[in-house]
């Protein structure tokens, strides 16, 4: 989608529709911009009390002459309630109706919110275009008869240079949102580890470099949680490391691991119903990795990043790994298999291991739709934060609640532990239902050394969703990277 911007609405170019916010200012519905050529024309509706201007409100509305047919009255709901993600679901929505009609060209007017309008513009181009994606590679027939329609041109209009100077930054982010969707929306047998590799080393170039540690390299390195995982698999595992380095001079490291399970039937533990037919998502944390990595080399970002991407797909065979066997980790830590659907912690382990023996990050952050516990505590509303230092903890709620993608900080007691013990190895990988997801982030925490600041993040209701909403029009919402990108930015 283009992005384009006129200072001057008189100088506005001709579009199919213009967006024009109201808001409701004590019992009074008002203009929130100045653009007096509507006011005639929006005063009939209002006078009639058939537009009250609540959230998400839309009175479209036609001119007989002008630069557009089509007016819409959006509406923002009160003013002194107006929040940033109130104006990414308002404009989402005049997005979403826009594409409905198959207008191509959209010109926005934005709220005047005085000092604090620029970060008011781009969330309402956030909402906007986020909410302009599909996902219909793998449609045929109903393609054909009703093509997907997206909105090919936005206009901004009565913004300066340099607030559209960080829309075009914006806009870059969310291209690698919408690369993170398409992975998460993508087949399990087109999405492999094979593929995730091949994506990775198509982004290096410049600042980034990219390498791919295959099976024989993984049995060299002796990540045996990684390789047992993917036992049962005819694909080969994979361990991707990207290094991008915008910021050499600096010592600074912040290393992102995601988890890369490019399908999950529980192996041997196999899982029942329908728990399984949306286990396509579970590498969105290796998804999010490789969108938040793109969108720090497409934007030049003053830092350095090391991301690891462990990949495996924990299918069933004769050669899946067992439960009650037990196998050593890279660490060097065995860990005894109680759950074979536990595995995601087992090859971010490895990942976490391998990560600390060839670097020192300054700090690592996880990713991973690790646990249904997580879903039952927090619905699909917040990931799960776990984190062993309140500064790293601090400002990833704080980068969550800017971009909306949030996080809320659970328990890491060290009883949790306790749960985890074992009478034949060091540990067992599961410790049941109970504060599943406490568990699973305190297994992950024995495999971090010498303190180092360290947050996990659950994904698991976040990253892929049961039903579509407001900006997100398919299940998988690429979460993780916004919220790394404002978090890289604070830094």
């Amino acid at each position: 989608m283009r992005l384009t911007f006129c200072e001057l609405p008189s100088k506005r170019k001709t579009a199919d529709v213009v967006i024009v916010p109201f808001w409701v200012e004590g019992v009074q519905v008002k203009m929130a911009c100045t653009a007096k050529e509507f006011s005639t024309l929006s005063s009939v509706p209002i006078k009639a009390k058939d537009f009250l201007a609540k959230a998400d409100e839309i009175a479209l509305l036609y001119k007989p002459s002008g630069k557009e047919k089509r007016v819409i009255l959006l509406g923002l709901g009160r003013k002194s309630e107006i929040t940033l993600e109130s104006l990414r679901r308002c404009y989402s929505s005049a997005v979403r109706f826009s594409r409905k009609k198959k207008w191509g060209v959209v010109s926005f007017f934005f709220p005047e919110m005085g000092k604090e309008s620029e970060e008011h513009v781009l969330a309402a181009m956030e909402g906007s275009i986020l909410s302009n994606y599909a996902y219909d590679q793998l449609k045929r027939e109903t393609v054909k008869l009703d093509p997907t329609f997206l909105v090919k041109e936005i206009q901004c209009v009565g913004i300066d240079e340099k607030i559209f100077a960080s829309c075009k930054k914006q806009a870059l982010v969310i291209e690698s949102v919408q690369f993170t969707r398409d992975l998460i929306n993508g087949n399990a047998d087109d999405v492999t580890a094979d593929v995730l590799a091949s994506h990775a080393k198509e982004m290096a170039g410049g600042a980034l470099k990219v390498k791919v540690l295959r099976k024989k390299e993984l049995e060299k390195e002796k990540m045996g949680l990684l390789l047992a995982v993917n036992q049962g698999a005819i694909k080969e595992p994979a361990l991707i490391v990207l290094e991008y380095f915008g910021d050499p001079k600096s010592k600074e490291i912040t290393a992102i691991v995601g988890k890369g399970i490019t399908y999950d039937t529980g192996g041997l533990n196999i899982k029942v119903g329908g728990s399984m037919d949306t286990m396509k998502c579970d590498m969105s944390g290796s998804a999010a990795v490789l969108g938040t990595i793109q969108a720090a080399k497409k934007l030049s970002l003053k830092c350095n990043i090391i991301g690891i991407i462990a990949s495996a797909e924990n299918a069933i065979g004769p050669g899946s790994y067992k439960p009650g066997d037990v196998y050593i980790s890279h660490s060097g830590k065995s860990v005894e298999i109680n759950d074979t659907d536990a595995e995601g912690r087992l090859v971010l382990a490895d990942a976490l291991s391998y990560l600390q023996t060839h670097y020192t990050p300054t700090r690592i952050i996880d990713l991973a739709t690790l646990t249904g516990g997580v879903v039952i505590a927090l619905g699909e509303e917040a990931s799960g934060l776990f984190c062993n230092n309140d500064t790293l903890a601090g400002k990833l709620v704080e980068a969550g609640e800017k971009t909306f993608e949030r996080v809320w900080r659970l328990p890491l007691y060290s009883e949790y532990k306790d749960g985890l013990k074992s009478s034949i190895a060091d540990m067992k990988n599961s410790g049941g239902r109970k504060a599943s997801p406490c568990k699973g982030a305190a297994f992950l925490q024995q495999f971090i050394k010498n303190q180092t600041p360290w947050a996990h993040l659950d994904i698991a209701g976040t990253a892929y969703l049961t039903e579509t909403r407001t900006y997100h029009p398919t299940l998988a919402t690429g979460v993780g990277v916004r919220l790394l990108i404002q978090f890289l930015e604070s830094l």
